[in-house]
């Protein structure tokens, strides 16, 4: 299915949880594409340029517009001077320069209607405790929120235990979990209600 399910579009705030290969990057990037003409990614996990072709082969749209917050070329050595679109931070570990530089995307960004996504937090874990990333989770979350703008994240729900999973749950008002049973499928659970039925995503 290439659509992002109408459940999950209406939330101002989803985390995408599951296993590796269940589909959550791919809808990260559908979702962002469906909240925002103009969407911003923080990408721990993968270059800007990775992410531009995803996006375009994901959701059919040029990715121009698209802003990415890349902290990964450096890593690479591919990464150049920062443009409009594109903002480099030196490793995913440097939360305060991705901060400042989702910061500047921000304040830049002024009456523009945007959408944010974190590609993954699995990745900041690998630096930092989970109360650590909680907290800056929760202050992307609060900036994305004080322009109007969605947000989503995403956790590999295998790479942590469920208490650090969990840990992160809070900041969101919807959690969907993915998983591959013969096909991938997601199902939709808010904080206070029983979780939906799985359905192929």
């Amino acid at each position: 299915m290439d659509t992002v399910p109408d459940a999950v579009a209406a939330a101002d705030s989803v985390l995408i949880s599951g296993p590796p290969m269940s589909g959550k990057y791919d809808l990260c990037v559908r979702l962002l594409a469906r909240w925002a003409d103009a969407p911003i990614l923080v990408s721990t996990g993968r270059t800007a340029e990775t992410v531009r072709d995803d996006y375009e082969r994901l959701t059919g749209r040029s990715p121009d517009d698209l802003v990415v917050v890349d902290c990964q070329s450096s890593q690479q050595g591919t990464d150049g001077d920062d443009t409009a679109t594109t903002k480099y931070v030196k490793n995913p570990g440097d939360l305060t320069a991705i901060g400042v530089k989702f910061t500047d995307v921000v304040e830049s960004s002024a009456g523009t209607g945007r959408a944010v996504g974190v590609y993954s937090l699995s990745e900041l874990l690998q630096y930092w405790d989970p109360d650590r990333i909680y907290q800056f989770t929760r202050v992307l979350a609060s900036q994305a929120s004080g322009q109007g703008w969605p947000f989503v994240g995403v956790v590999g729900s295998t790479a942590h235990d469920e208490r650090v999973v969990h840990t992160l749950y809070e900041p969101f008002e919807t959690v969907v979990e993915t998983r591959v049973d013969d096909e991938r499928e997601f199902r939709v659970r808010d904080r206070l209600g029983e979780p939906s039925p799985w359905t192929p995503l």
